[in-house]
């Protein structure tokens, strides 16, 4: 055998050994990522931890105390296919990422709109529904307003939630006007009633629900939702094997109509009024 012949045979043993080597470290490395991920800790748990905040109808307390919503009854499904236990936990909207970054809980369901900026903190699955934002306004301090332009004036007051995509939707869409952020919905709600502020920006059904509740001091502006915003989980990075349970999740609930079954009763029925009023 010729020095060149001894020579290369060694440099292929080398790069074979390192191949094994590459292979086990990666099959350790993928090994060690499932086992870190939040899926199989709850499992392992048996509890999902949720992170949410109240929102008319997405999660709202009932007169017994319990909490109810389209988002309660989606955080429930998904805990009870994963056959775990669930455990709610209300968290202050502009503090719920935060809270989710540092483990206070596993999981924001809460009606969470899909942005570029809070995309850059957590990963969100595919959505699993849509919505909207629209206005309601005070009679006496906004009177026969049509329009988003007949509202955005300087010397319109516009009341929205701290931290949502509200707030957004309010400065990109009436930026001349006044934004009077609240930490809490009903606290901004008492506003519009009050004729403080002129307007309330939120998502449906909340502005339709207020006017119909309280027709003789508030209206619609407008008929139909001037955004359309994807909602969707929010979860903590580094995480594709709960990122991928949840988006097949969303795919097979979303094939048997499940969804929108739920969306469309908390969304488009009062049936569910009477226990939380």
């Amino acid at each position: 055998m010729t020095l060149w012949k001894t020579v290369n045979i060694g440099i292929a043993a080398v790069i074979m050994i390192l191949g094994l080597s590459s292979a086990v470290w990666a099959g350790d490395a993928r090994q060690a990522l499932s086992q870190d991920s939040t899926l199989e800790q709850v499992l392992k748990r048996n509890t999902l931890r949720v992170g949410f905040s109240t929102f008319k109808p997405w999660a709202m307390k009932s007169k017994n105390g319990e909490f109810v919503g389209f988002e309660i009854d989606v955080a429930k499904r998904l805990a009870d296919e994963m056959g775990v236990k669930i455990r709610f936990i209300p968290t202050k909207w502009d503090g719920i990422i935060p809270a989710l970054l540092t483990g206070k809980f596993d999981i924001i369901i809460g009606g969470m709109g899909i942005t570029p900026k809070r995309n850059l903190k957590v990963n969100f699955s595919d959505p699993y529904e849509f919505t909207g934002m629209s206005i309601v306004a005070n009679k006496d301090s906004a009177p026969g307003k049509t329009s988003l332009a007949d509202l955005n004036k300087a010397s319109t007051k516009v009341s929205v939630r701290l931290g949502t995509t509200a707030e957004k939707a309010a400065k990109n869409f009436l930026p001349k006007a006044e934004l009077l952020k609240f930490n809490d919905e009903a606290a901004s709600i008492q506003e519009l009633l009050n004729g403080r502020v002129s307007c309330l920006v939120a998502s449906n059904p909340l502005p339709e629900s207020l006017a119909k509740k309280y027709p003789e001091k508030l209206y619609l502006p407008m008929k139909e939702d001037f955004t359309k915003e994807p909602i969707g989980f929010a979860i903590r990075k580094g995480d594709p094997d709960f990122l991928n349970f949840l988006n097949n999740w969303i795919k097979v609930t979303n094939s048997e109509g499940w969804l929108d079954a739920r969306f469309d009763y908390w969304f488009k029925t009062d049936k569910w009024k009477s226990i939380v009023e």
